[in-house]
């Protein structure tokens, strides 16, 4: 499986190992998102950081999106199904997410793919909800589960 973390809160008042926490995942900036695997390592990180992140299983779909948008090679060209194939061993940025989903493959898997994802801040009425408060009490911080997939569908 594989997580999607994005960066709720700024650095300002942060003790210093969140703060390294947060640059070892590559999440220096709010609404910066990035993919994960789901290992222990990459929990432990997100148990130190999550009251600055929210986090939660994302499917195929959203992260072919979130490819397709907002993916970027260095140079901030976009990421397209030419480039996906030549780099890879898929064909398309359809086969690509998913194979990242499953877990086989990473964005490290394009040499030039830049690791992070550049967001909008949350569209509609309801905003983040709340960026001092965990999910399960109406925030936005911590992990959500599959409820991340509405996050980032408004976010892209």
């Amino acid at each position: 499986m594989t997580w999607l973390v994005i960066r709720a809160r700024s650095n300002i008042g942060v003790e210093r190992s969140i703060k390294q926490t947060m640059a070892h995942l590559n999440l220096t900036r709010v609404n910066h998102a990035v993919l994960i695997h789901e290992n222990d390592v990459n929990a432990g990180m997100l148990q130190k950081a999550k009251d600055y992140v929210t986090w939660g299983q994302v499917d195929e779909s959203t992260i072919a999106t979130l490819i397709a948008e907002r993916g970027r090679l260095m140079g901030d060209k976009p990421v397209t199904d030419a480039i996906v194939k030549a780099e890879t061993d898929f064909k398309n940025i359809k086969e690509f997410a998913a194979s990242i989903a499953a877990g086989e493959a990473s964005t490290k898997s394009i040499n030039d793919m830049k690791p992070v994802f550049r967001l909008h801040p949350p569209r509609g009425s309801k905003g983040w909800g709340g960026i001092k408060r965990h999910f399960t009490v109406g925030g936005a911080l911590g992990y959500r589960g599959e409820a991340i997939t509405d996050l980032a569908g408004r976010m892209i």
